[in-house]
């Protein structure tokens, strides 16, 4: 869709081969808008709301970038960030040779890789950080869409650099991007059991009493926000430091190859006498586990080996588990996918910088490295920095070593391509590695290409807005008392609307609002918004159209005192004609109050 508005824009400029979406990750974000079937249940079918203003928003970025587009030069560090991640599965990660383990200080890579980004006149653009952590600060118990740990990361090198700017403002962007992250966790302190307080660290990741479902690993914090801002903090703090200190500069020019694949029936030679073939995409009986950072229902447990229906949706739709692929079958008369078995394989080459997108574990992360540095070293280009650039483009879930494979944790459960699926990996990222090395420019005429399952209507059921509704925002409960002091919360809840009505009508849209009132012009000013740390936005549905929408604003420290007031910004539902029913947008105010020094 992304690629389908830009050529209606700029013709043959972005292509396949030239656009890569590479997002700062979250576990917190809506859903509904992948078009696998497996991504869809938890949604309840497509949202094409979020999939439109997803989409929307990759474009306008791409617009803006396009417009601002400048000579300047790029520079490269890399550095360590401490007490950050651990690894969440060790057991699998201990099957892995030991020769090959005692090259390496830590079962997690450390290394974070910063790109720096300045104009030829010295002024400061942005930067690309890649480093290996799962955003999963925030549990599975929140319900609030945020950018976890790397958006907080992103957010304080932001508002530093974008001085007196709203989050989302001025022209500095700090992306934080993925890594090898597959079995790498944010929450520090490990997993404990979340009735007993005792220690669940075992290859099951159980419980004595309530199983794997009491097995949670806790973060740094006292609680989930806590614990993002603090390691979000590390991560922005070594950043700052790469940033200011890069003064590698990459040279020479630029290139990319890009192939699609379909890696359901990939052969790999082993070696001489061994050749292996890829399988059709399956999970494994403890996909269902979940994480330690996010246990599963039904109390499954990872590692477990056997194979069990998962079951048995309408139309004679069946799911199997473990080894065995997720057959097609019929939901009504529409034919559905489970998974993807067509994965786009591309690589952007700079003369000394090289990047590649799956999503590995942190052995297999090693392995496609060097398997991509040796290539290029054979064939003339030695000295690049390879760079894992983790989900892009299309999620394939996990990619394990064959060793871990073997013990089926969740991370191998989810390696959907089978046992194999890394040296299939390997194999394909050295040919087009290759391909860069000798010809500088590659793309491979392929005629694979993935389906498209949502052009049609009716495929899947899709979530629905509130019904028709009249304006509102009234003011149900508001900030009291008038005078807060720092450290307190502003809170006040508005009668509102449901937030996708604003979603269906604007790529840009503001649901809250902080402003202080200044007294030398005698009007109010926005110093926050939605996207600010300090804010927090929570809709529940009513009863005949109705909702509530309650905004927090949790004042911190250091907050200039003075007069301050919360706003709230929706749509609601109005009938134009017998046919036709708009958005129509509203607003609402909370009192004003005051807030002081403690």
């Amino acid at each position: 869709q992304v690629l389908k508005q830009l050529r209606s824009k700029y013709g043959d400029l972005y292509r396949q081969d030239n656009v890569i979406l590479s997002g700062t990750h979250t576990h917190s974000g809506p859903g509904g808008y992948f078009q696998y079937t497996l991504f869809w249940i938890t949604s309840k079918g497509l949202v094409r709301p979020a999939l439109n203003s997803i989409v929307n928003g990759i474009v306008k970025s791409i617009d803006i970038a396009h417009k601002n587009m400048k000579k300047g030069r790029l520079f490269i560090n890399r550095g360590t960030v401490e007490n950050s991640q651990i690894n969440r599965s060790p057991f699998s990660y201990l099957a892995n040779p030991e020769s090959e383990r005692k090259r390496y200080s830590s079962n997690t890579d450390k290394e974070m890789v910063l790109l720096k980004m300045v104009g030829e006149d010295g002024h400061e653009l942005g930067l690309i950080s890649w480093f290996a952590v799962h955003p999963v600060s925030m549990n599975n118990s929140n319900h609030l869409v945020n950018s976890d740990n790397v958006g907080y990361a992103s957010y304080l090198f932001e508002q530093e650099k974008n001085k007196g700017m709203l989050p989302g403002e001025g022209s500095f962007v700090a992306a934080f991007a993925s890594s090898n992250l597959g079995d790498v966790s944010p929450n520090t302190r490990g997993p404990f059991c979340a009735n007993t307080g005792e220690s669940c660290d075992n290859p099951q990741s159980t419980c004595p009493i309530g199983g794997a479902t009491m097995c949670m690993a806790k973060g740094p914090g006292k609680d989930m926000f806590e614990s993002t801002r603090i390691i979000g903090q590390n991560i922005y703090l070594k950043a700052k430091e790469l940033y200011e200190k890069a003064s590698q500069e990459v040279t020479g020019p630029l290139s990319s190859a890009h192939q699609w694949v379909n890696m359901s029936s990939v052969s790999v030679q082993l070696n001489a006498t061994h050749t292996v073939q890829t399988c059709k995409p399956a999970l494994g009986h403890s996909f269902a586990a979940g994480t330690i950072d996010g246990v599963g229902a039904f109390n499954f447990t990872q590692g477990n080996l056997g194979q069990i229906p998962l079951g048995h949706p309408p139309g004679g739709l069946t799911a199997l588990g473990s080894l065995h692929s997720i057959q097609r079958g019929g939901w009504g008369s529409v034919g559905w996918q489970g998974f993807s078995s067509l994965r786009d394989s591309v690589i952007p080459w700079f003369w000394s910088l090289t990047l590649f997108p799956p999503c590995p574990r942190t052995m297999s992360g090693r392995r496609l490295r060097e398997a991509v540095q040796r290539e290029f070293d054979s064939h003339g280009t030695p000295g690049m920095n390879v760079v894992i650039a983790g989900l892009c483009n299309v999620y394939t879930h996990y990619i394990t070593t064959y060793e871990e494979y073997q013990l089926q944790r969740y991370e191998a459960a989810s390696t959907i391509y089978g046992p194999h699926t890394l040296s299939a990996y390997i194999q394909l990222y050295r040919g087009l590695a290759k391909a860069i090395a000798l010809g500088g420019r590659h793309s491979e005429k392929s005629p694979l290409f993935p389906p498209f399952f949502i052009c049609s209507g009716g495929v899947y059921p899709a979530h629905r807005t509130s019904g028709i509704s009249r304006p509102r925002a009234a003011v149900q409960s508001t900030i009291r008392p008038l005078l807060l002091q720092q450290k307190e919360v502003a809170k006040v809840t508005f009668v509102g609307a449901n937030p996708r009505n604003s979603a269906e009508n604007a790529t840009e849209h503001n649901f809250l609002t902080v402003e202080r009132y200044s007294n030398i012009s005698s009007s109010w000013r926005v110093v926050l918004n939605d996207a600010s740390w300090d804010t927090r936005f929570y809709w529940s549905k009513g009863s005949r159209g109705r909702s509530n929408v309650t905004i927090e604003w949790h004042i911190p420290a250091g907050t200039e005192p003075g007069v301050y007031r919360l706003r709230y910004f929706g749509h609601y539902k109005k009938r134009a004609n017998l046919l036709r029913v708009i958005s129509v947008p509203f607003e609402g105010s909370s009192s004003a109050f005051r807030v002081t020094a403690p």
